[in-house]
């Protein structure tokens, strides 16, 4: 072969090659590649998540209340709160009538009775809304009691309704009420546009989101009750706080896709479902989760939403302000980034028109 030949040759293969990465690129556009590293990473960031937060839970610091008398009292409590890997938080109480008090609007998780003229003890606790703390307490107690040769009666003060035998109606009750908020928002967004126009734009947008959380709260709350009687007596409770909670999310997912375009939707994904799904206190309650979950748990409107379920149904509601303020916080930020954002966005584009345009 010739060297002329040699690089005819070359030359047809580099042609071959660039036209090659050249209908290539045609085909799959940068922002295409952008978006499937992206969903890549939040495929990963899932499991990661999932696994991570469930593949090894712990007790950490369960509150319990310890009654007894006060000649042991002051023991006890010592020698729960130094166990290993301090998975009890005990402090002592004077009365069981007091203690079961707290139990029962969920101020302390169990409480343990010591009988002094018998070698069994009581062991109070609550399976409504979950079962994975008064698991793991019972575990612990029993550990604790055997090598003394002594038992531990077990009684659940607050039992789950009969429809919620495994304690997790609420938390997919409110898993549901997220998918269903940033499901509407991002068609709203693909429909027309991530982002609104302009700020008016905006308002309309956000406005439409409220017809649709009264009655996304309003489905929920029947079908858990009315339908299935999973979680009965508290339907209005629920119907508002399911409004809500799809409000939030729904806002919130508004003004990740202001911010941030189509890619605000994948945000969402990252922190309703990768983050707050597995913190949110479904199948393993935030006490028993890693420390970086349950640090999230309350912090979400996944966790404040379930646990503000769970005290409605078994709780009288009690201790669910703070949860309130929580989602409120989502709903009204949601609110202010995307008419600002929109705002800004608006005026930006009108900044470029101006500067583009010819003398």
């Amino acid at each position: 072969m010739t060297t002329n030949e040699s690089n005819d040759q070359f030359e047809g293969t580099e042609s071959v090659t660039k036209r090659f990465w050249a209908e290539w690129r045609d085909a799959v556009e940068p922002r295409t590649v952008a978006l499937i590293v992206g969903v890549l990473l939040l495929q990963l960031g899932f499991i990661l998540s999932y696994v991570g937060a469930f593949h090894a839970p712990k007790p950490h610091d369960i509150p319990i209340d310890v009654v007894a008398p006060a000649s042991a009292s002051a023991k006890i409590v010592y020698e729960l709160n130094h166990i290993s890997a301090n998975p009890l938080k005990a402090v002592a109480v004077a009365a069981t009538s007091t203690a079961q008090t707290q139990l029962r609007s969920d101020q302390t998780s169990a409480v343990f009775i010591f009988s002094p003229t018998s070698t069994t003890d009581k062991l109070l606790i609550t399976t409504g809304g979950g079962e994975s703390v008064a698991t793991a307490v019972t575990a612990v107690i029993n550990q604790v009691e055997a090598p003394q040769h002594r038992a531990v009666s077990v009684i659940d003060l607050v039992p789950a309704q009969s429809g919620d035998g495994s304690g997790l109606a609420g938390f997919y009750l409110v898993i549901g009420w997220i998918v269903g908020g940033y499901l509407v928002a991002s068609l709203l967004g693909v429909a027309r546009g991530s982002r609104p126009a302009n700020s008016r734009r905006a308002v309309f947008r956000l406005g439409a989101i409220i017809p649709y959380a009264i009655l996304s709260g309003l489905g929920g709350a029947l079908v858990v009750d009315q339908l299935l009687g999973a979680l009965t007596g508290h339907f209005v409770a629920l119907w508002l706080l399911g409004a809500m909670i799809v409000a939030a999310a729904a806002t919130v997912t508004m003004a990740f896709q202001v911010l941030f375009g189509v890619f605000g939707i994948g945000i969402t994904v990252l922190l309703f479902v990768i983050l707050g799904n597995p913190s949110a206190g479904g199948a393993f309650q935030p006490s028993v989760l890693p420390p970086f979950w349950r640090a999230l748990s309350s912090a979400l409107p996944n966790g404040a939403g379930t646990d503000a379920v769970r005290r409605i149904v078994y709780f009288n509601a009690d201790g669910i302000t703070a949860h309130l303020v929580v989602i409120l916080l989502y709903v009204v930020g949601g609110v202010v980034v995307t008419i600002a954002g929109s705002h800004w966005h608006h005026h930006r584009q009108d900044r470029i028109s101006v500067s583009a345009a010819p003398d």
